[in-house]
């Protein structure tokens, strides 16, 4: 990717030698010559400008990939965009099982990077210190966000420095439910990984008492009992809204202690689990901050650690050049498999693919979901595909892995956060407000204005790759970031305080 030197021309990107598209890094105006071709209309940046003449119905060709096909005969200079591409996903995939298959690229045990964690028990490493405050139902959420305020107004934490905080985190589900079918499996998968996340020093579960999602049988599956760290009670059974608030709030002070006493140690990098994530996407991010948090991606698996690829409908499209990475012909068959249930998933919902880039992506240049999804795909960087899990599965596997779950970030990161992610990457172009406690969220622009224009909420910008800065560069930055936020430095959007409200459990079936 090269990036013309003369600043007062405005700046376009060819990205593969098959492209018929350019993109405009800077704005077009009509007749202004980019690369030989002059604009026959205003190119907004971010967006596309056909480079050559394309017939009715050929494909549209960036990143080297088929992101559409032409609703018309398109003449070079000519703005490309939804009044002239469409979206066809019925064109052929290779999805070549296996075929790039390889072994991970590890460092030696002396070369990999460490950080200061937190040791638990189960031997992973946590980020941060929280308490968090769990409910089964909705019914019980306004209790526990008492229970939560109380502890904050009250000033206990002072006391307890290790401690970063008391967090309610509530639903809209729980009952009203098949409590023998998916959602209901989902639902539990997704409350035991957040009260197991490494993240988590204490946790208390609050239940209404007549619900779907019985605390009983949740604890019963996983072979959990009441400890020091962990309790459970239900509203009705405690007696009601003052009584239960009382006993929610004796049971987090009775805890303070024990949650508290510990302290950050080095950590190897392998304890990292990272979760990918974009959302306000742009025409940028595919360029600039999603392939930058790929190379950090591969840098981390080559330092031992894990990363966490999501959002299916954002790779629909792009599938294929995840199988090929596949360690197994098996992984890359169960990607395409959770590929074929959204097909049905959507078709059955009277809806398809497509619906997703939303109004803001293609606001910011981004015409189809085969477009997006290439971009998307850039998170998870080369490394090979060790694994494919369902929503909220905690990961056992190291290095590159995917995990299913939709494109709507807050539940994206919620089923990431499940299967044990314990710091999170989100870049946007668009501008995405975001915070995912109990782990740390790193906002990446993928682009210098934006940036700019929302400093407050944006940790890096990724924006100044196309102003020379190479990917290598740019992805070792992050890199860098992600070791100091996982060692304790805040993050813009843990200064702002989000990550209360943004827990939002994937909810699957009907509401009965």
């Amino acid at each position: 990717m090269s990036v013309p030197s003369a600043r007062s021309a405005p700046r376009v990107l060819r990205l593969h030698s098959e492209d018929n598209v350019l993109i405009a890094v800077d704005q077009i105006d009509q007749g202004i010559d980019a690369r030989g071709v002059a604009a026959r209309e205003r190119i907004p940046r971010g967006h596309k400008m056909a480079a050559v003449a394309i017939g009715k119905d050929g494909p549209v060709r960036k990143f080297g990939q088929i992101i559409g096909f032409a609703g018309k005969d398109i003449a070079p200079g000519e703005w490309i965009h939804e009044h002239n591409c469409y979206y066809a996903a019925d064109f052929a995939r290779d999805y070549a099982y296996a075929a790039d298959a390889r072994d991970d690229d590890l460092l030696p045990a002396s070369q990999q990077a460490t950080f200061e964690g937190y040791r638990r028990a189960n031997g992973k490493w946590g980020t941060r210190n929280y308490i968090g405050i769990l409910t089964s139902v909705n019914c019980s959420a306004t209790v526990a966000k008492f229970m939560a305020e109380e502890i904050n107004r009250s000033g206990l934490l002072d006391d307890y420095p290790n401690i970063d905080g008391v967090i309610p985190l509530v639903h809209g589900g729980g009952c009203a439910l098949d409590v023998k079918g998916e959602g209901y499996e989902v639902l539990k998968r997704t409350q035991w990984g957040y009260a197991t996340n490494p993240n988590m020093g204490g946790v208390v579960m609050v239940g209404l008492g007549c619900e779907g999602f019985q605390i009983g049988r949740w604890k019963e599956a996983y072979g959990v009992a009441e400890s020091d760290t962990f309790r459970t009670m239900t509203i009705q059974e405690v007696g009601g809204t003052k009584k239960t608030i009382a006993a929610g709030v004796e049971a987090i002070r009775s805890m303070l202690p024990k949650v508290n006493a510990v302290s950050r140690e080095t950590a190897p990098a392998s304890g990292l689990m990272l979760a990918l994530q974009c959302g306000g996407s742009d025409g940028y991010s595919g360029i600039t901050a999603n392939p930058a948090l790929g190379v950090a991606s591969d840098i981390l698996v080559r330092h031992g650690g894990t990363s966490i690829l999501s959002e299916t409908p954002e790779i629909y499209g792009a599938e294929h050049l995840l199988t090929r990475r596949a360690k197994t012909r098996d992984i890359g068959e169960k990607l395409v498999g959770i590929i074929r249930w959204w097909e049905d998933y959507t078709a059955r919902n009277r809806m398809n693919m497509n619906n997703n880039p939303s109004p803001g992506n293609k606001a910011g240049g981004l015409t189809t979901i085969l477009e997006k999804s290439l971009g998307a795909s850039a998170k998870g960087g080369n490394a090979p595909m060790s694994g494919v899990y369902h929503y909220a599965e905690p990961v056992d596997a190291r290095g590159f892995v995917y995990m299913d779950t939709p494109g709507y970030d807050p539940v994206a990161a919620t089923g990431q956060v499940a299967g044990g992610a314990n710091v999170l990457c989100f870049t946007t172009g668009r501008g995405s407000a975001y915070g995912c406690k109990p782990t740390p969220s790193i906002k990446l622009a993928t682009n210098t204005p934006m940036y700019e224009k929302m400093i407050d909420d944006m940790d890096i910008n990724c924006g100044d790759v196309l102003d020379g800065v190479t990917l290598e560069e740019k992805g070792q930055a992050i890199f860098e970031t992600i070791l100091r936020v996982a060692s304790g430095e805040r993050t813009k959007s843990e200064e702002l305080g989000y990550g209360d409200a943004e827990f939002v459990p994937w909810t699957i079936g009907a509401t009965m």
